[in-house]
């Protein structure tokens, strides 16, 4: 099995960072779980972003600290995907985002990542106190339900969020003791 690493964004990644953005914005597919990072084109903006929110430092009253990672296939250092685990929530969140958003690169899909990604990041989770954690998902996202139920994600309802006309299906993954 290939080793898979969730890691902190840097500057040693300026590279990949800028080549996962550019595949995204070529295919008009939307960035998740990365923040800002559609509209950021270099990289190193972008770190101190991520660095910024985790430290709570700067961050605007409609948003929350978070914790950004990037995840990697060891044998090459190719960025696979994006997580972004969110402290707390605001009310948007609370109803429509939930703690973690995702993504996993257009040319990576179909292979487990996104599964394998949302498992590794569920520890650090719970270092953060938390014992559950909501994961949302648009009701047209089939692989990103799959990705949520395969790992322990319970069905909470549907919610309609106006804005974008579209409907989220709300999922709780309890932490348990072994998620440490």
């Amino acid at each position: 099995m290939e080793k898979l690493t969730l890691i902190r964004p840097n500057l040693s990644f300026s590279d990949e960072i800028r080549a996962y953005r550019q595949e995204f914005l070529d295919l008009g597919s939307p960035l998740n779980g990365c923040c800002p990072l559609a509209d950021m084109e270099d990289p190193a903006q972008w770190v101190v972003h991520t660095q910024r929110f985790e430290l709570g430092e700067d961050i605007p009253e409609d948003m929350v600290p978070s914790t950004q990672f990037i995840y990697v296939r060891e044998s090459d250092q190719k960025i696979l995907g994006t997580i972004q685990i969110r402290h707390t929530f605001t009310p948007f969140l609370e109803t429509y985002g939930g703690h973690i958003g995702y993504s996993i690169r257009p040319s990576e899909r179909q292979k487990g990542y996104a599964t394998k990604m949302l498992h590794d990041c569920l520890p650090y989770c719970r270092s953060l106190g938390l014992d559950r954690v909501l994961v949302c998902c648009m009701d047209t996202n089939t692989a990103s339900r799959k990705t949520i139920l395969a790992n322990g994600g319970i069905y909470d309802g549907t919610v309609y969020e106006p804005e974008g006309q579209v409907n989220f299906e709300r999922y709780w993954i309890t932490l348990n003791e072994g998620s440490r």
